[in-house]
């Protein structure tokens, strides 16, 4: 019988990396307020309230925010939703 494997942290970088290769960014403007921003996160990207509300203080102070990543054609849908509601939002590859 094989020896039990144990994944260390790098393996699982590493995996995360190979599944959820896109970012979902979002980013500041000063048209937008944040009950805006925290309502389209909760009810675009399905984030609780304290998880939208921590995004919008990190997009505010940082000038953006990756608010969710995966595969593009999972976060393609969310980032146009994100643009039609006047709200900044882009994919990015994650970088390796």
């Amino acid at each position: 019988m094989p020896p039990e494997q144990t994944l260390t942290d790098h393996d699982i970088d590493s995996l995360v990396t190979i599944s959820q290769p896109f970012q979902l960014i979002v980013w500041n403007d000063e048209v937008n307020t944040f009950e805006w921003v925290i309502e389209t996160l909760e009810e675009v990207c399905g984030h609780t309230h304290e998880q939208a509300e921590q995004c919008a203080y990190i997009i505010h102070f940082k000038g953006k925010y990756a608010v969710k990543q995966g595969e593009y054609e999972e976060l393609k849908p969310k980032c146009d939703a994100i643009t039609e509601r006047g709200i900044g939002a882009t994919i990015e590859a994650m970088a390796e």
